[in-house]
């Protein structure tokens, strides 16, 4: 059988065939370059071409350098702009090869053609080698003085490129100042534009340094200034206009009648057809109106038509974009948007982040004469195919119900989304009907019913299972079959994950108990059981709390369970205020569209994991070997309401009296015996009676827990053993960062001693290191750090820990965010975590 023949691929004209192609291009460039035969531009054009096509596709052709500025002796233009971007290209690379290119730029510069001089000085102020800034200063002094407007609008340019190369350079030139008269005299309005922009930026990294520039910055804002802009306003591209009008935004008028001027002035540029416009020109009348409420509310109904107009107009990223601005402005003030809910319904055909601020808008624009219609269109987004959209309108109506007084219509279109067949619509319902319980108490009869229906199988989100356990305890006498829904979720137990469900299934089986003894009393010593033997910390204290509330005194354990309850008025918002008016201030800027203050997402400590290494030293992989930890101490606690014994307290107790550390109890034979009894106080106040042994074993008894005071000890799981050579790379890292959920957020105490200490952030390193935790990117200043760690378990190679650590030293409290490959070991990896970032700084 004869060899399948081998394809033949032609090679691309794009690309050389060969290695001597390169070489062929650079021996027809030097024959080119002394000719002037007729055609021979046409000839270096098809050459240029070339060579700009090979170096765009990365082939390095710096070799022709040489050739390329021998070439360049042309009037043809096209040629001088494939050469100046040929140079451009590779003059920072090589600041030798740069150093050919000078003599002719600057005969360039100096040709009879405007368009051939402006190339010129614009490609010679891109060089960006330091070492030729002697060379700039000559050629860009004449280009602010040239007679083409073209010329000295690419000098303005320059100016500003000078002073990032060597700002003395620059300022003693006397640079600035000629911007300066060229932005108040010249004639061409895109050289004064230029100019503007070159002296703020200048001007702006001058003023840290420079009183004088501090107060040339303040002159930009004097009236003269400003009004001397706006009167030309309208010669001024789109650009220039989005720049004077920033500018604008930050002057402060002198009166009102300063405010009306402008505004009239400014009137026309809200029916612009560009977005970027009429955003600028509604953040001037925003801010300008801010102390005039009368008119700031005018204001608002003058521009809603506009924005509406973009939002339906123009691209899908335009449309966004002043889609985040309206719904700022609807977040601020709903009642002056409550006629337009309309324009807020979602198109099918819409992007999923657009319905979402769309929902937002729906949500806040709700009010009595408008209520209906707007949950019947929300209703209507349930059923959609987007599962996220879903959810959020699920919310929607929850949202709104929890604001309005006539809830009927919108209870009833809850509890029939508990009876829908989709999960995710279900638990979303859940979660409502819960906050809707608190707020309306009134409404119970009607809820229970419906959620008594509901298979606690059927629910498997946290929080959702969280929401029914809560209505199973809290409405247990109304509920027939709660202790025993109840049973069966304390019998899976060990399958539980998630800590917040365990939580609340310790106090609604209590609550159960308390109201309904009988067919809750197993219940309840199976969840003390299983409580107390729990791995999270807040699950076994919560477990031994009630534990000892029941030991002290029922009537006592009812009234910290079930105390009198009032309807909750307010929901708390996500956002504070202060927030929102910072992002208000922002307006027309990244600001609104992220829906964050500007410093939380340009500051290096609130940027990405790998922000930082240029502070701290980069990142660090690789550690020295330490011995595993053997045991497991839990501490800071929250949850615990009532002390141990002195003893305890004084072991427990970091320097600021917020850590713990809880007993260890067996999980098969719960007990107190006689004489820790007697030596414990279940309350420390002494004028509360302690409890008996008599009363201990009562309790375990009734309970169902073991009687024996010499039980044989169980020995407990064994403790998450870490790598101590554990090694990741920051690709790896910074890809599970940004793909695994986050497994908990904990707030945790560091001592005063090791807040100290984190003057030198590299000493906590080495600590955790010591501790099989290490650092891939740390970075920040006082009294913010941020670090980023991470862990390897030791008998699972494939799981790993990622931590994200902010410290604030002045309240010496770390934010901690765990995510993690195997979601069941992050609350074990998080007591190792806290426990070796408590004993920080300690001796």
């Amino acid at each position: 059988m004869a060899p399948p023949s081998q394809s033949y691929k032609s090679p691309s004209p794009s690309q050389p065939s060969g290695k001597g192609e390169v070489s062929d291009l650079k021996l027809q460039l030097r024959q080119l370059a002394g000719s002037r035969a007729p055609g021979t531009d046409d000839s270096k054009r098809d050459l240029f071409k070339k060579v700009i096509s090979y170096m765009t596709v990365g082939i390095d052709v710096s070799s022709l350098f040489s050739e390329m500025v021998m070439c360049s002796a042309t009037s043809d233009i096209v040629l001088k702009k494939m050469c100046y971007l040929y140079v451009g290209n590779y003059a920072k690379g090589n600041p030798d090869l740069a150093l050919l290119t000078i003599n002719f730029l600057q005969k360039d510069c100096r040709d009879e053609d405007p368009m051939i001089r402006g190339l010129a000085l614009r490609s010679l102020c891109s060089l960006r080698v330091a070492n030729l800034v002697e060379y700039l200063v000559g050629p860009l002094g004449s280009g602010l003085k040239d007679s083409s407007g073209y010329v000295r609008m690419v000098a303005a340019v320059g100016a500003l490129k000078l002073y990032h190369i060597s700002a003395a350079t620059c300022v003693d030139a006397d640079f600035p100042s000629m911007l300066k008269s060229l932005m108040l005299h010249d004639s061409d309005s895109q050289v004064v534009a230029n100019c503007l922009s070159a002296l703020q930026e200048i001007w702006s990294l001058e003023a840290s340094s420079s009183e004088e520039a501090s107060k040339e910055r303040e002159a930009l804002l004097s009236k003269p200034v400003i009004y001397y802009l706006l009167n030309r306003f309208k010669d001024f591209n789109e650009w220039a206009q989005c720049l004077v009008l920033d500018l604008v935004s930050k002057y402060v008028p002198s009166d009102s009648s300063d405010i009306f001027d402008i505004m009239n002035l400014l009137e026309d540029r809200l029916q612009h057809a560009n977005g970027a416009v009429v955003l600028a020109t509604v953040k001037v009348f925003l801010h300008m109106t801010l102390s005039m409420t009368d008119v700031h509310q005018q204001v608002y109904e003058r521009i809603k038509a506009p924005l509406l107009t973009l939002v339906s107009s123009g691209s899908q990223e335009q449309s966004y974009a002043v889609l985040s601005h309206l719904h700022l402005l609807v977040m601020r003030a709903p009642m002056l948007f409550s006629s337009d809910y309309k324009h807020f319904y979602c198109q099918y055909n819409e992007p999923s982040h657009v319905k979402k601020l769309k929902l937002d808008m729906l949500t806040a624009v709700a009010n009595e004469n408008n209520t209906y219609e707007i949950v019947t269109e929300l209703c209507e987004y349930v059923a959609n195919v987007d599962v996220a959209i879903a959810r959020e309108s699920v919310r929607a109506v929850g949202k709104i119900a929890l604001q309005q007084y006539d809830v009927n219509a919108i209870v009833d279109r809850l509890l029939q989304f508990l009876e829908m067949e989709k999960g995710y619509v279900t638990a979303e319902a859940l979660v409502l009907v819960k906050d809707l319980l608190r707020k309306y108490p009134q409404w119970s009869q009607d809820c229970i019913a419906v959620v008594g229906n509901i298979s606690s199988r059927n629910v498997q989100e946290p929080k959702a299972k969280a929401a029914l356990i809560w209505m199973l305890g809290e409405y247990c006498q109304d509920m027939n079959d709660a202790p025993y829904v109840l049973e069966n979720l304390i019998e899976n137990w060990d399958d539980e994950h998630s800590a917040e469900v365990r939580l609340h299934l310790l106090t609604a089986v209590l609550k159960c108990f308390l109201k309904r003894p009988p067919e809750t009393q197993k219940a309840l010593g199976a969840a003390l059981a299983a409580g107390l033997s729990d791995s999270h910390q807040d699950v076994h204290d919560r477990a031994l709390l009630y534990y000892r509330l029941l030991q002290y005194n029922v009537s006592v354990a009812d009234r910290v369970v079930n105390p009198p309850k009032q309807a909750v008025s307010v929901f708390t918002d996500t956002q504070n205020s202060e927030i929102k008016d910072r992002i208000f201030d922002e307006f027309n800027s990244l600001s609104v569209v992220y829906q964050k203050p500007s410093y939380m997402f340009t500051d290096k400590e609130h940027r990405g994991p790998f922000e930082f290494s240029e502070e701290t030293g980069g990142l660090s992989v690789g550690v020295e070997s330490v011995e595993n930890i053997a045991q497991i101490v839990d501490a800071n606690d929250k949850d615990l309401l009532l002390g141990t014994s002195e003893e305890e307290e004084s072991r427990g107790t970091s320097s600021d009296g917020s850590a713990y550390s809880a007993p260890a109890y067996d999980s098969a034979s719960i007990s107190l015996t006689s004489s820790h009894a007697q030596s414990e106080p279940v309350i420390s106040n002494p004028s509360l009676p302690t409890y008996s042994a008599q009363t201990s074993l009562a309790i375990d008894d009734l309970l169902g827990l073991s009687l024996s005071s010499s039980t044989t000890s169980v020995p407990p799981p064994p403790p998450l053993k870490l790598n101590a050579k554990a090694v990741i790379d920051p690709g790896t890292f910074q890809r599970k960062w940004g793909q695994l959920p986050i497994a908990l957020t904990q707030e945790c105490s560091i001592s005063p001693q090791g807040a100290a200490a984190l003057n030198s952030p590299q000493v906590l390193l080495q600590h955790m290191q010591g501790q099989s935790i290490h650092c891939i990117a740390s970075g920040g200043k006082a009294p913010n750090f941020k670090f980023f760690f991470f862990a390897q378990n030791a008998e699972a190679s494939a799981s790993f820990f990622l931590v994200e650590c902010i410290i604030n030293t002045s309240s010496s409290k770390a934010q901690i965010k765990v995510k993690a490959d195997d979601q069941s070991t992050a609350d074990a990896f998080w007591n190792l975590f806290q426990l070796a970032l408590t004993r920080f700084g300690s001796p």
